[in-house]
């Protein structure tokens, strides 16, 4: 069994897709956890603002096989793909860490998840995963929030 850190966003109809897309990984998955949901805005183009939380679950399911897993977990709830990258979405569902494993060129997923930069996925992991290294910076996810850029900045904490 792998431990697998993830990323969940919404900003169309976020509440329904977010309670939707954790009762499907509890059904897969079992038990998982779930950091608090922050609101946050769209990053790279002009929309609604977003519904962000991480999640942390244990899985026998190779990357590949996980990201595709999601990939349809995605689309089930609506998730369009003939639209801008940066772009509204119903759901956004996306491996940041599995394990301790580096990835790149394999398909389109890469491991660590780039967008770990950003406070919308860094904060919501560092919440449920403080201790976790980064496997490249070899610094913890808590120490990666302290020093990012946006640590001061308040983001506001959402209810599910």
């Amino acid at each position: 069994m792998s431990r697998v850190w993830l990323s969940l966003g919404s900003n169309l109809d976020p509440e329904k897709h977010l309670r939707a897309a954790l009762a499907e990984l509890r059904t897969r998955f079992g038990e998982i956890v779930v950091s608090p949901v922050y609101r946050c805005k769209a990053v790279g183009f002009d929309g609604p603002d977003f519904l962000n939380l991480a999640v942390a679950l244990d899985t026998d399911l190779s990357p590949q096989a996980l990201n595709d897993w999601l990939h349809a977990l995605e689309d089930r709830h609506g998730r369009r793909r003939d639209v801008p990258r940066f772009s509204s979405r119903t759901l956004d569902v996306d491996i940041v860490l599995y394990d301790d494993l580096v990835m790149k060129g394999e398909g389109h997923l890469e491991l660590p998840r780039p967008e770990l930069k950003h406070a919308f996925v860094l904060k919501p992991l560092a919440d449920i995963a403080p201790d976790v290294m980064h496997p490249v910076l070899r610094k913890t996810l808590a120490q990666l929030w302290r020093e990012h850029r946006d640590h001061n900045m308040p983001i506001g904490i959402e209810h599910l």
